[in-house]
Parts: structure tokens; C-alpha cells; sequence
């Protein structure tokens, strides 16, 4: 029984001898060719396939910023000086197109107020004794000079009226509608456009004068986004060409635009602003926000293989050619476009041949390490 337990031992540390030494076999080379067995081939993951053709573009990367045109920003000033006794809103709250922002109150409204009354009052008085002095000049009664100066009254006073009017409406007065009882001193200050509030800039007490900005509004239904592009790039661009942005926060997420406007001018940079439209509205976006982008230039039919089957050598690239069964050899090639994870291949187009597409690193290595 001793016997037989020692030989079993022996043909057991002989079996597994011979496997180590059947794996550890060196891969055979010779010149740009790397022959290997089937274990090493399993332990590199090496896999090689026909090669397809695909739809591919060339990728230019930009940068630049999510941003809405002038019409889509607003800054709120008060039409005439003022107090702010009243003031609704903060900022990221939404509100609508001639919304109430504030009230304001102004003592010297109540003077504009009772200038127009009088102005209107006086204007009926002057038409009035410019129809008297006008017949009385036909039956030669009056003098044509003074039925010229009643005319000439009867102009001033309807021109104060209109002008003192137009400075009624800008504070939101309607004049058409004011009398000696709803005389008041306080008037609003209105949305221009509908949007969010993007800034605030008075308090409650606070006096303000037409100069100043007391709000900030911008429409985001009209984002777009505005990207920087250098003299080198710019030939590739073209209206209508897709473009993938997204953030460093997030630079899985992609938003997908087209370009719709390019600049005419020059930035002291050398570059030209490119701007593009969202296809998807994006809403979870805030102007000013940072994006990178990648715009599709000169798309094109080519024969194309996965990223990590290009290997680079001494500043070369190469793929490797499943010559036959187990042999492979580096083959230089030339580079086109890049795009999804593929590359194209220029000098290849014979659908007959295979190509290694998973493990290349990995044969490059098996060269490299015997010409070591």
C-alpha cells in the first residue's frame, strides 16, 4: 500500500511539473511576428475578427459656456427715482412678463399728477377762446393777432398735456384714467420678460434712481450654448453639424446640440464663438455654466477597428494581422478619424483579412520583451 501511495505521488508531481513548463513556454518570434499556443492566447484575452466598415466622423474637442441671447436677458431699472416700499421676489424665483417687482413711492408723482389735470383743464379753456377769437376774427370783431396767439396757447397747453402724459405711462399711470381722486405716489416696477430672478439689488427703504439696476431676469427656455473655437478648427465647422457637450460634474451625461450660429470676429485669442442650439431643452442647465464639447467634422465611410487594437511603437501605429492560426504579425497603419470608441484605418480595406481587436498591448509586449 506504501508503494503504491509513492508512485501515484510521483506521476502526480510529474503531471503537474509538465503543465508549469507547457505555460511558461515563451512565445516563439521572428521578426515582426509573434507565435502563440492556445493557452497564452486564453490568459491574453486575444481576439481577432473581419474588419466593418462604419459612418465615422473626426472628434474636435472645444470648450465653452451655456448662454442665452441678449433678448433673453433683462435688467430692471425704476422709470423715475424713488423709495422701495415694496419688493417680492428673490432670486431663482420665476416670474412672468409685466408681473409687479416692486412698489416704489416718489412725493414729486403726486406734482406730475396734478400738472397733467391742470395741463388737460387749461387745454379745454384754450380751445375754447381759440373758437371764440376764430369767429369773432371772421366778423372782423378780433384781430388776427389775437386769434393767432389763442391758437398758439391752445398748442403749448396740448403739448404739455402729451408729454406729462408719456411720463404718467412710463411710471404706469394711465392717463386716460386719472382724475383728482385716485391721485397717488406710489407706481410699480414690472417684469419686462417672463424668466428668473437672477439678482436682487435694493431693500425696503432703499431710494433708488432710474440709473440703477434693481433686478436681473434671464429666460431660460432660450439656452444655447457658446463655444470657443480656434483658427485651426474653424474650416471644419459648418451650420447644422452635431455636437455632444457636457460638464466636468457629470461627463457621462451628454447634451446634444447643433450649430446654428458662427462668429464673424476674431476674440484677441484667435478664436471665434460657435453657437448651438439644444436639441433637448435643457432645463437642469444655469447660463454661465462651464461645458466641454465634441463637434463631428468631415464624417466619412471607412474601415475601422476598436481604440485598443491601435498600438504605438518608436512613435508608429500598428495593428496586428492574424496571419494564421496562433501567428500574428504588426502591421503598420495609417490613422484617420476617431469617433465611439473606433478608429479608422486608412490603408486597410481587404474584408478578407483578420485583425486582432481585443489583446494587441499584449502582443506588442511579447515582441518588446524578447527584443529586450
Amino acid at each position: 500500500m506504501k508503494k503504491v501511495f509513492l508512485i501515484l505521488l510521483s506521476l502526480l508531481s510529474f503531471s503537474c511539473s509538465t503543465k508549469e513548463t507547457a505555460e511558461e513556454i515563451p512565445p516563439t518570434v521572428s521578426g515582426d511576428q509573434v507565435t502563440l499556443t492556445d493557452v497564452q492566447i486564453k490568459n491574453s484575452g486575444i481576439e481577432s475578427s473581419v474588419l466593418g466598415n462604419l459612418d465615422i466622423a473626426h472628434k474636435i474637442t472645444l470648450t465653452g459656456q451655456v448662454d442665452v441671447p441678449p433678448q433673453a436677458m433683462a435688467s430692471v431699472s425704476a422709470p423715475s427715482g424713488g423709495y422701495v416700499r415694496v419688493s417680492r421676489f428673490m432670486p431663482g424665483n420665476y416670474v412672468k412678463k409685466g408681473q409687479v417687482l416692486a412698489q416704489l413711492e416718489n412725493p414729486e408723482l403726486v406734482e406730475l399728477q396734478q400738472d397733467y389735470l391742470l395741463y388737460k383743464s387749461n387745454l379745454q379753456y384754450a380751445q375754447q377762446d381759440y373758437l371764440r377769437q376764430k369767429e369773432l376774427n371772421e366778423n372782423k370783431a378780433s384781430s388776427d393777432k389775437v386769434t393767432q396767439k389763442s391758437l398758439n396757447e391752445a398748442q403749448n397747453q396740448n403739448i404739455l398735456l402729451k408729454s406729462t402724459a408719456q411720463k404718467l405711462a412710463a411710471v404706469g399711470i394711465n392717463p386716460l384714467t386719472l382724475s383728482p381722486n385716485n391721485i397717488r405716489r406710489t407706481f410699480a416696477v414690472t417684469a419686462p420678460i417672463s424668466g428668473y430672478i437672477s439678482s436682487v439689488n435694493v431693500n425696503i427703504g432703499q431710494f433708488v434712481s432710474p440709473v440703477e439696476k434693481m433686478f436681473d431676469i434671464v429666460n431660460t427656455e432660450d439656452l444655447h450654448l457658446a463655444l470657443k473655437v480656434f483658427e485651426k478648427d474653424l474650416s471644419r465647422i459648418s451650420a447644422g453639424q452635431k455636437v455632444f457637450a457636457f460638464t466636468n460634474q457629470d461627463p457621462e451625461k451628454k447634451y446634444e446640440a447643433r450649430v446654428f450660429l458662427i462668429g464673424k470676429d476674431f476674440a484677441p485669442d484667435h478664436s471665434v464663438l460657435v453657437h448651438c442650439h439644444f436639441v433637448v431643452e435643457a432645463t437642469a442647465l444655469i447660463p454661465g455654466t462651464f461645458m466641454n464639447a465634441e463637434v463631428e467634422a468631415d464624417p466619412e465611410v471607412g474601415t475601422v477597428i476598436p481604440d485598443d487594437a491601435v498600438v504605438t511603437w518608436e512613435e508608429k501605429q500598428y495593428v496586428f494581422e492574424e496571419v494564421k492560426p496562433k501567428v500574428f504579425r504588426m502591421f503598420q497603419v495609417e490613422i484617420g478619424n476617431a469617433e465611439n470608441g473606433c478608429t479608422q484605418l486608412l490603408n486597410i480595406n481587404d474584408k478578407s483579412r483578420k485583425f486582432v481587436t481585443k489583446g494587441a498591448y499584449q502582443l506588442l509586449m511579447a515582441l518588446k520583451n524578447v527584443e529586450d
